[in-house]
């Protein structure tokens, strides 16, 4: 039993394949409480088996605010600690002990590491600090989708980030996201100025092919006074980006792209983001010159989304193709011989390493016979 009375709170439907290995993770905490929306399997019977306390509520019409508001009311008053997770994800061991060590009486929220996507070998693809640790009291949740806490308590509002703590996504490929967009739709149309909504809706019509849709969306946005934050800013200019390119509007996805590295040229996504664009069209001068800027970048974002290929083997990887047909065939093969140290079972890039040294062998031995 630590300092703190700590309970794990969860919504889920259908989601009995995650509920051994969620429990497992989450037997740390004191409690933990579900709120079930109409599983038709045996989630619930098994999340009760493991020992979980178990309410059945439906929520229509639909709205993750309001189903997440509904299962923080089931969690006891007496809690002092919150902990919200989802069935999909699991809370790496030691978890509680991180916490109680930096937690205090007048903490409100914990911040932590939480890794969306991981690769084949557990390490982290897409990372984020995520924030879904909180008091009992004076929270409550807002928004229809892309839900997030809102503090409501009248003391001073204090954070922490909890150094050590780490949450992993184990998400279900099949699970549909079919409800966000209407969602986000609808958020929009509650908060018309809302920068959140907005900036939401916007990359939702890039993730299903709306290119104009994303553009007016993600337009709207960046022209919001409260749209400040300089990092998702950068993000929306490169959706922005990458919806012109796929309407084969070039000049303006390198217009955009441009944009998005002077918002945020301390992030290597812009740079790789471009250099992927570039190299596309064959434009090896500025898939090389981007390519060598995300890599003079050593350190992640703190506190937003770090996008696995702008840290795995995808800049070196472009930095080599640029350099090779720019004709620096020596930097493109200290850059391929990067690539494939970091992903060596990728046969293309292996390829391109042949590839390069034999030009640069053939070079050598026309040198020789001259």
């Amino acid at each position: 039993m630590g300092r703190y009375k700590v309970c794990v709170y969860a919504i889920c439907k259908d989601e009995e394949q995650f509920v051994a290995a969620w429990m497992d993770s989450m037997k740390e905490a004191d409690l933990v409480v579900v709120t079930d929306t109409g599983s038709m399997d045996g989630t619930v019977e098994e999340l009760q088996k493991l020992g979980a306390t178990v309410y059945i509520e439906k929520v229509i019409p639909w709205r993750f605010d309001i189903a997440r508001n509904i299962s923080l009311g089931h969690v006891p008053e007496d809690v002092d600690i919150c902990v919200c997770t989802d069935l999909d994800e699991r809370l790496e061991p030691g978890w509680r002990e991180k916490l109680e060590a930096v937690w205090q009486d007048d903490v409100c929220q914990g911040k932590y590491i939480y890794n969306w996507s991981l690769n084949e070998d557990g390490t982290p693809y897409i990372q984020f600090t995520y924030f879904k640790i909180h008091k009992r009291k004076g929270f409550r949740w807002i928004y229809p989708c892309h839900e997030v806490l809102s503090y409501t308590g009248n003391e001073p509002f204090k954070e922490v980030f909890i150094d050590g703590l780490v949450l992993n996504h184990h998400p279900d490929p099949k699970k549909s996201r079919g409800s966000y967009l209407a969602l986000l739709k609808l958020g929009v149309e509650e908060m018309p100025e809302d920068d959140r909504m907005n900036y939401y809706l916007g990359r939702e019509y890039m993730y299903q092919g709306n290119w104009k849709d994303c553009i007016s969306c993600l337009k709207k946005y960046l022209s919001l006074k409260t749209a400040t934050w300089r990092e998702e800013r950068g993000a929306a200019m490169r959706w922005i980006a990458s919806s012109y390119a796929a309407l084969n509007q070039f000049n303006q996805a390198y217009t955009w792209y441009y944009h998005a590295i002077a918002e945020v040229y301390w992030m290597r996504d812009g740079y790789v983001e471009f250099a992927k664009f570039a190299n596309q069209l064959g434009d090896f001068a500025t898939t090389y010159f981007m390519a060598m800027e995300a890599l003079k970048i050593t350190e992640k974002s703190d506190c937003y989304i770090n996008s696995g290929e702008a840290w795995d083997a995808t800049p070196y990887d472009l930095a080599a193709v640029g350099a090779f047909y720019l004709g620096l065939y020596e930097e493109a093969l200290t850059y391929a011989k990067m690539a494939v140290q970091l992903a060596p079972k990728d046969a293309r890039l292996r390829e391109n390493l042949t590839l390069i040294e034999g030009t640069l062998k053939a070079m050598n031995d026309k040198k020789e016979q001259a």
